[in-house]
């Protein structure tokens, strides 16, 4: 079995299973939202801020970043693996890409925790 240090997963399988896990959470977390949202019409600063003050929610929200890090990962990987053929371009590519989506997780998990 080959091992790849830009995945995830330890192989094709693990990867895979990574990405469905990912996309059932982040399913799961738009749903809510968008219920909630429709549920609670005219919605004020203050409802937001009670809704993401709660233990519950903060937690569903970093394991939500957590998943759209993982997914972003491990999809950036196969799709500049598939499309892109130079190994240099390729390795910036994936570095940016992936320093990206590290800030967006960071700075979520900092928002998320001066709520």
């Amino acid at each position: 079995m080959v091992t790849n240090a830009a995945t995830l997963g330890r192989s094709g399988v693990h990867d895979f299973l990574i990405i469905r896990a990912s996309a059932l959470v982040l399913a799961a977390y738009a749903i809510f939202l968008l219920v909630y949202l429709f549920s609670n019409p005219g919605l004020t600063y203050q409802d937001w801020s009670e809704l993401y003050s709660g233990v519950g929610m903060k937690v569903f929200t970093i394991i939500s970043l957590f998943g759209l890090l993982a997914h972003a990962w491990i999809g950036l990987w196969q799709v500049l693996t598939d499309y892109v053929k130079c190994a240099r371009l390729r390795m910036f590519l994936q570095f940016v890409l992936n320093i990206a989506a590290l800030s967006y997780f960071v700075t979520g998990l900092v928002v998320l925790w001066g709520v």
